[in-house]
């Protein structure tokens, strides 16, 4: 068995590389290959002409016979891109693409949680800001605020 290049140089080969060396190993591969190429250029292009969060959302699904078709996660997407098609196929066309017309779908597994929540980093409280609050605490009168203070200094002295 003949060895590959990866395994002589000692390094492994990443698994994506290994699935695109495979694809176009044979002819049918080679099609698939090409026409996910395709797609993804074609996605990438079309991001490209729509606002923001129109591109954050919408996907190239397919292009058959000078048609795209587009797919978005819900109908208001599709009727704002709907408006836009005519556009859409025009600057495509400015880039080099052949589209006669635009078709959009809704699909709603394209649907996502974008909001994600930020990593917080918690910095604990030095002793100069510990003396702070205690001096904060010492100087206010007895009530939320005080509690609140107080609160903060138990947690960050356990």
């Amino acid at each position: 068995m003949p060895r590959s290049s990866s395994a002589t140089t000692g390094q492994k080969a990443a698994p994506a590389s290994l699935a695109v060396s495979w694809l176009g190993s044979d002819q049918h591969g080679a099609s698939v290959l090409t026409a996910a190429r395709n797609l993804l250029a074609a996605e990438e292009a079309t991001k490209a002409v729509l606002p923001p969060a129109l591109a954050a959302v919408c996907r190239v699904a397919r292009i058959d016979r000078q048609q795209l078709t587009l797919a978005v996660p819900s109908a208001a997407y599709a009727s704002k891109l709907r408006q836009l098609a005519p556009r859409i196929i025009h600057l495509l066309n400015q880039k080099g693409w052949n589209l006669e017309s635009a078709q959009v779908r809704v699909q709603a597994a394209l649907q996502q949680n974008t909001t994600t929540a930020l990593a917080r980093e918690a910095v604990p409280l030095d002793e100069n800001a510990l003396q702070a609050f205690d001096t904060l605490r010492s100087q206010l009168r007895p009530g939320p605020l005080a509690d609140a203070v107080s609160r903060l200094l138990a947690h960050h002295r356990s």
